[in-house]
């Protein structure tokens, strides 16, 4: 059994920083791939960024140079940095842990105001 849980979400003005975590609980030795998706209202899913065990990071073109993950693997954390932030940004933050399966947090509300 995996929890995924985040933290970290608010309410934050154009131009702003938040800083979201995730901890990954329970059987996690076998955890690989970690990362952010974010849902607005009336959109689909989309994927912010992941990252591998060893590092490797995948952003969105959208928070290329705006956004920065980081993995702690001996805490099973990833943090997201996030500046620079823009109301297109508003959206539900979704952390996930790829174990044998796809694992979701409950998401964070991220809101930012022009």
């Amino acid at each position: 059994q995996v929890q995924v849980l985040e933290s970290g979400g608010g309410l934050v003005q154009a131009g702003g920083s938040l800083r979201l975590s995730c901890v990954v609980r329970g059987n996690t030795f076998s955890i690989n791939n970690m990362g952010w998706y974010r849902q607005a209202p009336g959109k689909q899913r989309e994927l912010v960024v992941s990252i591998t065990k060893e590092g490797n990071t995948n952003y969105a073109d959208y928070v290329k140079g705006r956004f920065t993950i980081s993995r702690d693997n001996a805490e099973n954390t990833i943090s997201l940095q996030m500046n620079s932030l823009k109301p297109e940004d508003t959206a539900v933050y979704l952390c996930y842990a790829v174990t044998y399966r796809l694992n979701w947090g409950q998401g964070t509300q991220v809101t930012v105001s022009s």
